[in-house]
Order: C-alpha cells, then sequence, then structure tokens
C-alpha cells in the first residue's frame, strides 16, 4: 500500500490546523506557505475533510479552518480515511468481489493481508492530531 499525495498531503495539512488554531482560524494560505503545499491543491483537500466533520471553516476576514472537534478526538486514521478510503492492503481484504480467484473463502494469503490491513489500520487510529501538533510545535 502506497499513500498518495492527497493523504500525505491532507494529514500535514489537519496537523497544521490543530497545531495552529488555538488563537482562531487558520487560513488555507498560511498552512500552504507553511508546509510548501499549493493552495489550490490544498482547497481539493479541504472539501473530504469537511464533508468528514474534520474540519469546519468560518467566513470573513478572520475566517479559515479549525478542527470540528478537539484534536486528541481525531485519529491519523480517520483523516486517511476521509482522503483516500479504506486503509487496507488489497482490495479483497474489504470487498469479496474483488478477489481476482472468484472464490476468496479459499484463499490461502487472505488472512495475510487481513491481519496487515488491520495492524495499518490499529497503528493509523493510535495516533491523534493532538499527539502530531504537538510533536510539530516542538520543532
Amino acid at each position: 500500500m502506497k499513500m498518495s499525495t492527497k493523504g500525505r498531503y491532507g494529514l500535514k495539512a489537519a496537523v497544521d490546523i490543530a497545531a495552529n488554531s488555538a488563537n482562531g482560524c487558520v487560513s488555507l494560505k498560511s498552512v500552504a506557505t507553511r508546509q510548501n503545499i499549493s493552495e489550490s491543491y490544498l482547497e481539493q483537500l479541504i472539501t473530504p475533510l469537511k464533508k468528514a466533520g474534520i474540519v469546519k471553516s468560518t467566513r470573513g476576514a478572520q475566517g479559515g479552518y479549525v478542527l470540528a472537534r478537539d484534536a486528541k478526538d481525531i485519529t491519523v486514521g480517520e483523516v486517511l480515511r476521509a482522503l483516500e478510503g479504506p486503509l487496507d492492503i488489497v482490495e479483497c481484504t474489504a470487498d469479496k468481489n474483488a478477489c481476482g480467484s472468484g472464490n476468496c473463502d479459499h484463499c490461502v494469503t487472505k488472512n495475510v493481508w487481513e491481519k496487515l490491513s488491520e495492524s495499518v489500520n490499529e497503528a493509523a487510529d493510535s495516533i491523534t492530531l493532538d499527539m502530531l501538533a504537538a510533536q510539530s510545535r516542538s520543532l
């Protein structure tokens, strides 16, 4: 499994918002500058994060983005799934119809992929934006 720029940059943006929103809304322009990511690309990434209830926006001169919930309640897994979809190593662990052999129930390697996918999800769900924001502020 290889994470796309959508997941990598979207997570960076969510962490940046978590780390910098103590004094109010964070503009995408400031996130783009700090993270060296195109502002137009960030605009595309913020939409699924809003739909997933991870960030919310405020209009106006002092507007921008803040987390929709406390950073300690938002996991890396939640952010990545909002941007990338399921964090499965191979498609057949989430969709029986994706199995190339046509008979997933008798696939010897399926158990391997399920265990790996489970490990990836557990790891991603064990890290919160609060943890990453604290690390970001200390750097």
